[in-house]
């Protein structure tokens, strides 16, 4: 057991480390060298947990939406809402997040599939517009296909936007002016007027997330 918690540690250390030279040099300069010097382990070490470079960033690319489920609401529209909300305050707060979308976003990455967080991201968007459409949430005309990638593409554009100009610092505020053009093209009023689309619903979704993790990682001991 002390082994394996071992492992884990080391293999979130490397991940933490990749991350950092991934964010500072971009997936094409950044270097095996590089990434061992900054997590102080041994080439064994990394190549026990990690093939390439190629399957660093792809740990990187995945641990992004890893560490929080966004909790359940009875509007599946104010889920979709609370999951880009949680993606942008993580993206102000979590490193691992931010090299995870840099690396997403590098169109310099040769040979480095990045299709897969925007799958990831349409698939959760298609899932959750799918019962707010049942649900009678939606307006007639919406398909909830498109729907998903419009909003995980302007998803995209915003934030590469606001790390261009100020590294993030105003991206809560731009996302939730997305949300505020983009929802009433698809919500019916009744549920638009109901939606909390407040700068600050990200850090209070992280908030409720965080203390729901750690109520079932105490639950999990003592189990």
């Amino acid at each position: 057991m002390a082994e394996q918690a071992r492992a884990i540690r080391t293999r979130q250390t490397i991940l933490s480390a990749a991350a950092k030279i991934f964010e500072e040099h971009g997936y094409q300069a950044a270097t095996i060298s590089q990434i061992l010097s900054q997590a102080g382990v041994t080439k064994g070490a990394l190549y026990f947990h990690f093939q390439s470079k190629e399957d660093l960033a792809q740990g990187v690319l995945a641990e992004q939406d890893q560490q929080f489920d966004v909790p359940s609401r009875a509007s599946k529209v104010q889920e979709i809402v609370d999951a880009v909300m949680l993606h942008a305050h993580r993206l102000q707060t979590d490193p691992m997040v931010r090299a995870g979308v840099r690396l997403s976003m590098d169109q310099l990455a040769q040979g480095l599939d990045r299709s897969g967080p925007f799958i990831r991201w349409s698939e959760v968007g298609l899932e959750l517009l799918r019962k707010a459409k049942a649900q009678g949430e939606l307006l007639p005309h919406v398909v909830p296909s498109e729907t998903a990638d419009v909003i995980v593409g302007s998803f995209a554009g915003i934030q590469s936007m606001s790390q261009a100009i100020c590294d993030y610092r105003d991206l809560v505020g731009r996302v939730s002016a997305l949300m505020r053009h983009l929802l009433p093209s698809v919500v019916v009023p009744s549920v638009l007027a109901s939606l909390d689309l407040s700068e600050i619903r990200g850090a209070s979704v992280y908030a409720e997330a965080t203390a729901a993790a750690q109520v079932r990682e105490v639950a999990g001991a003592l189990s």
